[in-house]
C-alpha cells in the first residue's frame, strides 16, 4: 500500500523502498523506521533514519535515506502501544 500523501513515518513502520521512492533503489530494499528526520527536503520528499533489513528480517545496516514520500510502500504500520 503506498504511503498516504502527507503521512508521517513513525518508529517501527516497515517500508519497502523501490525506484518509485528514489532512483537509488533500482534493487528494492525493506527498512524499519527509527524516525523521520526533520532535515530540509524538497516538497514531497523526506529524510528517514532507518535499519535496512536482510532476507531474514535482521537489521543489516543503519541508513539515512532521502525518499519521495508517495513512492514509499508501507508494508506494516507500527502497532499502537498498550498503556494499561
Amino acid at each position: 500500500m503506498p504511503a498516504a500523501p502527507g503521512a508521517t513515518f513513525r518508529a517501527g513502520d516497515l517500508l519497502r523502498l523501490s525506484a518509485t521512492a528514489s532512483v537509488q533503489f533500482l534493487r528494492p530494499i525493506t527498512v524499519r523506521v527509527i524516525r523521520e528526520l526533520e532535515w530540509d527536503a524538497y516538497d514531497g520528499w523526506v529524510w528517514l533514519d532507518a535499519y535496512e533489513l536482510g532476507v531474514r528480517g535482521d537489521a543489516v545496516a543503519r541508513r539515512e535515506l532521502y525518499v519521495r514520500r508517495e513512492g514509499v510502500q508501507l508494508l506494516k504500520a507500527r502497532l499502537p502501544v498498550c498503556t494499561r
